[in-house]
């Protein structure tokens, strides 16, 4: 018989151990998956984690997008952990990206065509008050009638991809765009185009605040008694409130800020590497960021790491559907399977397997 014992302590070596299995597992069945598929699993897992980097055939393109594909997924995850270390599961990182995106293009677009160089900061801040707007929804429902945050947040992404489609086809609709759907393209305008910082390298104003939430985030965590209350909210609730701390402040406080992050990377990825809003904007980095978050262990630097090695499957997926006709759903299969093992691994954390039969009582 084999059965799960309850350990005294989380497993240490576990707690390390956990992502490392997890992407080896999802390598491991995903070539399995591949091969169902009629493509060599070793390439298929070759394109995806080694030609990005390393081919010298697709360096000089991959690079560059590591970082612009890594920067709003880091930035999203990093708020979104702030919320997990203290038991508060928004799901709807997605929408507040969306709605920073809309509500930071349409700041810059009522200035059109002003050469102002306030107007990139502008936007900045509206999409980040977009993004912290949208995420109130769910932390004021919450904290005044107890509504679960799970699915209001996430019943709230599809509210804000409908915006999406209405502003794409009508309020934000470029004038001049012969009525194609879509918003004017701001590559096309200097005073509102997040730019590469440093030509051919990926780095944008984007990536810099994900580094600098980053940071931030490690601070607030290990020295701030913000930070404390936060950690003791999500470990130990029942001390937390004997200890004085508001749990209503701490859903406000973790809301606003995933939000707040979620605003920046959606303004960030619109006035960068997506360049306008269209009916397609979202991309998925929102539901993304929850694997990113947890692959990271809900830790800065964790995030960081798994941020670039998220990226790296988004890339290479693309790789492996140009170079060897897999289908797209078969790399956003792949990419899930690394949260589904990462969840099944975690067990061994807080239990180890015993074999024999179980001692009477």
């Amino acid at each position: 018989m084999i059965r799960l014992e309850k350990r005294p302590q989380p497993s240490q070596l576990w707690t390390v151990l956990t992502p490392v299995m997890a992407v080896l597992l999802t390598m491991i069945m995903g070539g399995i998956l591949f091969a169902i598929l009629g493509a060599n699993p070793f390439e298929a897992i070759r394109t995806i984690f080694w030609d990005p980097i390393f081919s010298a055939q697709f360096a000089s393109y991959s690079r560059p997008q590591l970082l612009i594909k890594a920067g709003p997924l880091i930035l999203i995850a990093i708020g979104l952990s702030i919320g997990f270390r203290a038991g508060i599961w928004n799901i709807g990182a997605e929408g507040q990206y969306i709605m920073g995106a809309i509500c930071g293009a349409a700041a810059g677009l009522a200035f059109y065509p002003s050469d102002s160089a306030l107007i990139f900061p502008l936007m900045i801040v509206a999409g980040a008050l977009g993004g912290w707007a949208w995420a109130m929804i769910p932390a004021i429902l919450k904290t005044k009638y107890g509504t679960n945050e799970i699915l209001v947040s996430l019943m709230l992404v599809y509210v804000a991809q409908t915006l999406l489609g209405s502003a794409a086809t009508g309020l934000l609709r470029n004038p001049e765009g012969m009525n194609f759907p879509g918003s004017r393209n701001f590559k096309q305008w200097d005073a509102a185009h997040n730019a590469e910082l440093i030509a051919g390298t990926g780095m944008h104003w984007g990536v810099v605040f994900a580094f600098v939430a980053v940071i931030g985030a490690y601070v607030l965590l290990s020295r701030h008694i913000l930070g404390f209350n936060i950690r003791l909210t999500g470990e130990a609730p029942r001390a937390a409130r004997f200890a004085g701390v508001n749990p209503a402040r701490i859903i406000l406080i973790c809301l606003g800020l995933s939000g707040l992050l979620a605003g920046s990377a959606g303004l960030f990825e619109v006035a960068g590497p997506a360049g306008q809003i269209s009916i397609d904007f979202n991309s998925g980095y929102g539901f993304t960021a929850i694997i990113v978050a947890f692959l990271g262990r809900l830790h800065p630097v964790g995030i960081l790491l798994a941020g670039l090695l998220m990226a790296l499957t988004y890339i290479g997926g693309e790789l492996a559907q140009l170079m060897l006709g897999l289908p797209g759903a078969s790399i956003q299969l792949f990419q899930g399977m690394l949260l589904f093992f990462l969840l099944a691994m975690d067990v061994f954390v807080n239990f180890r397997l015993r074999w024999g039969k179980r001692e009477a009582a």
